[in-house]
């Protein structure tokens, strides 16, 4: 451990855990689920290809510098490996559709994946390609990292958690792919704390500077990297120092003991939650809940009067916002009456229901959404997305009850891998073009065996439109 009159036990330890780290210690649980996020992560971030205003984004992304270390994917640019990973961070978070740690708060691997592909890629570009063993400790690591930071913060999230400890996660992953130790991985962390942002305010209003704030920090890690291996010592105390991220960033509120004994003992990697509808992950407990009443029940989106939702804190303050006329995209998905509205009028929710003009004006979904109203619940968790509660109340009197423990897509109640799998299949057909059959199928065979590859780069060209057909 190193000797170090700057850092903390705790940043001490989080250092240690990233350098130390090796694929042998990684047990089959976590490469299954590592196998099975990666998988899902580049299935979102290829539909993520047609978010709103990606072209203008790739545009002026592309502008920031001269480069040809890594690639956009889908559409194929080539750019230095930091702007690749702003784009290729947003497009996987820009449907909101990417995995989520619930008791973090935090969406880990689009900041941690997209900068590691990248980093992939011009590790390959210069001869020294990461191979799957390595990539996926790295991987462990990082998510470890970024979501222990969410889970010991005890108070309100303030900041964008996924920008802001998705970033520090991720330094602590390229460190670790590159061999650095922990005095290395303490300087390649400090730099990107040194950079972190992140603010809210993009979430309240809808605004696509939400997920590129994710590719503003997973930018800041790549940099940091570099920093930190040509030897720049940056700050260590960046965790629970006078100025450091869970004093600043979190407000002082937190409880760092939990967090650090699950630190080689549970990799966070098998707590990350699925998302199964392309919209804020605290709108899915009214889907879930409607979509079992009415099984359950067999009555019809008609024949419901109302719906009255008992929710915990953190769901009624970030998408118990009202639903707006002429609502744009990320703001619908970020609206529990929104999302609830869709599934009644369509009977589904997925990525086409947010894509145009005429699908967010829908008028059957808006009156459906009217039906909706939300009641703060008790929980004293500031952070809890669960149990939430759903009454349904029919036009003939009928009133129907049910709790949600654990929303569809948590660890305990999963998609199964099928339905992993054929997630990922939908999301290469939403890109801004549809991705070749035999490429979905190599990509699916690629990330099942990604400890064999010698060059995990490799998988990045299956992500790419084909020729002449690219957006």
């Amino acid at each position: 451990m190193p000797q170090d009159r700057y850092a903390s036990d705790a940043v001490d330890r989080l250092a240690e855990h990233a350098a130390r780290i090796g694929f042998d210690q990684l047990d089959a649980a976590t490469v299954a689920k590592a196998k099975t996020f990666i998988l899902d992560s580049i299935g979102v971030g290829i539909a993520g290809s047609s978010g709103a205003s990606i072209d203008m984004l790739r545009e002026v992304v592309g502008g920031w510098g001269d480069g040809d270390e890594a690639t956009v994917w889908m559409s194929g640019e080539r750019l230095s490996a930091h702007a690749a990973a702003i784009v290729n961070a947003y497009q996987i978070h820009c449907l909101e559709f990417d995995c989520v740690h619930e008791g973090a708060v935090v969406h880990p691997m689009a900041t941690v994946l997209s900068a590691m592909m990248a980093h992939a890629e011009r590790r390959s570009a210069a001869g020294d390609p990461v191979n799957g063993r390595e990539f996926l400790a790295a991987l462990s690591a990082g998510v470890d990292i970024a979501t222990l930071l969410g889970v010991a913060a005890t108070g309100p999230v303030r900041f964008f958690r996924p920008a802001t400890a998705g970033g520090l996660g991720t330094a602590a992953a390229l460190a670790r792919l590159d061999g650095l130790d922990e005095a290395g991985v303490m300087n390649a962390m400090g730099a990107t704390y040194s950079q972190t942002g992140g603010t809210l305010q993009a979430h309240a209003e809808g605004s696509m500077l939400l997920g590129l704030q994710i590719g503003f920090n997973a930018r800041a890690a790549l940099c940091s990297l570099d920093l930190a291996r040509a030897g720049v010592r940056a700050p260590h105390d960046i965790v629970d120092g006078q100025y450091g991220y869970l004093r600043l960033v979190e407000n002082g509120e937190f409880d760092l003991a939990p967090a650090l004994e699950k630190l080689g003992i549970e990799a966070q990697l098998t707590q990350l939650a699925h998302k199964p509808f392309p919209s804020g992950r605290l709108t899915h407990g009214v889907v879930d809940a409607l979509s079992r009443l009415m099984e359950t029940h067999g009555f019809a989106a008609g024949d419901i009067a109302k719906v009255h939702g008992r929710v915990p804190p953190l769901v009624h303050r970030l998408v118990g916002r009202p639903d707006l006329a002429e609502p744009q995209a990320n703001y619908a998905k970020l609206c529990l009456a929104f999302v609830a509205g869709v599934f009644l009028a369509r009977g589904r929710v997925d990525v086409p229901d947010f894509a145009t003009r005429a699908m967010l004006d829908d008028e059957a979904v808006h009156a459906q959404a009217a039906k909706v109203s939300l009641e703060l619940d008790d929980n004293p968790d500031p952070n809890a997305l669960d149990p939430q509660s759903f009454t349904v109340t029919l036009n003939d009197g009928t009133v129907h009850e049910i709790t949600i423990e654990h929303v569809f897509g948590h660890p305990d109640n999963p998609l199964s891998e099928a339905q992993n799998v054929d997630k990922f299949r939908r999301c290469a057909t939403y890109g801004a073009h549809p991705l070749a059959e035999e490429a979905i199928e190599a990509i699916i065979e690629a990330v099942a065996r990604i400890e064999t590859l010698d060059d995990v780069a490799q998988i990045v060209p299956l992500t790419l439109a084909s020729d002449g057909e690219k957006p």
